[in-house]
């Protein structure tokens, strides 16, 4: 069945907190083969924006790291200074013959739910770069302490800091590749691409049930130009440009909806209104990602 027509045929089902919504979805989401189209359909099935964005991030970290195979994960990167390479000072050392972590990041989604922790950390500096590598951590391990937090949006997802004291990990729990250049760089696109379909279907699911029919082909195509852009590389310069126009298009898609939305005023509105602050998180990151990619292309 293809995603779209499934996603005008779900309902929410009554469920407050996240834990009882990722229950009560998790057969259905489970059936789609893809992770876009988990997220889609995972959008379809909120009632809130916090849904929609906990199953978009879900999916977009089972992209980055199949390895996960469903497993809930947080990505554990921002620090006291940020999240950028030089910020980073968590550190991965050898000790005899085990490698140890020890570190504290300070904003970690949904970090208290996770079965993994997927931290980005430093093995020192190399010609003056700060060197990165990402490792997994299960979020129960000795030395592992979360502090949970919360945001004045989306107070469904939890955050959390996390202190690393002195972890015990195997060899084989550091990825390959760059820390950065390979996994957390990547992962804002993807992110952004996954939490979008998300969004999108959460829209489609709400238009539908409110019978806001002339609105559902202007989501229908969005969500499906969103389908088709989480298939391109997420490195390409050509793709964080259409990704910049599907944002810009959505984002002029959401006045209507909140115009015939404003005139229902019930609770779902009201905590869409609380939690629209969302959509504006790492804007500044995305006009410098466009700025690159036009840039890059010589635009």
């Amino acid at each position: 069945m293809d995603v779209l027509r499934r996603a005008l045929e779900l309902s929410p089902p009554d469920a407050t907190t996240l834990q009882a919504w990722w229950e009560a979805t998790q057969v259905e989401r489970a059936r789609w083969s893809t992770t876009i189209e988990r997220a889609v359909i995972g959008g379809a099935l909120a009632d809130r924006l916090a849904f929609a964005f906990a199953t978009g991030y879900h999916e977009a970290l089972q992209q980055l790291v199949p390895g996960l195979q469903g497993n809930r994960a947080s990505l554990c990167a921002t620090e006291e200074g940020g999240a950028h390479p030089r910020a980073i000072q968590t550190t991965l050392t050898r000790v005899d013959d085990h490698l140890e972590l020890t570190g504290k990041k300070t904003w970690s989604t949904a970090a208290d739910k996770a079965d993994v922790l997927l931290v980005i950390a430093s093995t020192g500096e190399r010609d003056g770069k700060n060197q990165l590598v990402m490792v997994s951590v299960r979020a129960g391990a000795q030395g592992v302490t979360l502090t949970p937090s919360s945001a004045p949006f989306v107070p469904e997802i939890p955050h959390a800091s996390v202190i690393l004291d002195r972890v015990v990990v195997r060899d084989a729990d550091v990825h390959g590749g760059d820390g950065y250049d390979t996994y957390l760089k990547p992962f804002r696109t993807i992110e952004d691409l996954h939490v979008h379909g998300a969004l999108l279907g959460y829209l489609l699911g709400s238009a539908r049930r409110r019978g806001w029919g002339e609105l559902v082909p202007q989501i229908a195509i969005a969500l499906t130009a969103t389908r088709a852009l989480a298939a391109e590389d997420s490195r390409s310069e050509a793709t964080h440009l259409a990704l910049a126009g599907l944002i810009e298009q959505t984002r002029r898609l959401v006045d209507p909806i909140e115009e015939r939305w404003r005139g229902e005023s019930d609770d779902e509105f009201t905590r869409w209104q609380r939690d629209r602050p969302l959509l504006k998180v790492a804007t500044a990151a995305r006009t410098a990602r466009l700025a690159r990619a036009k840039q890059v292309l010589g635009l």
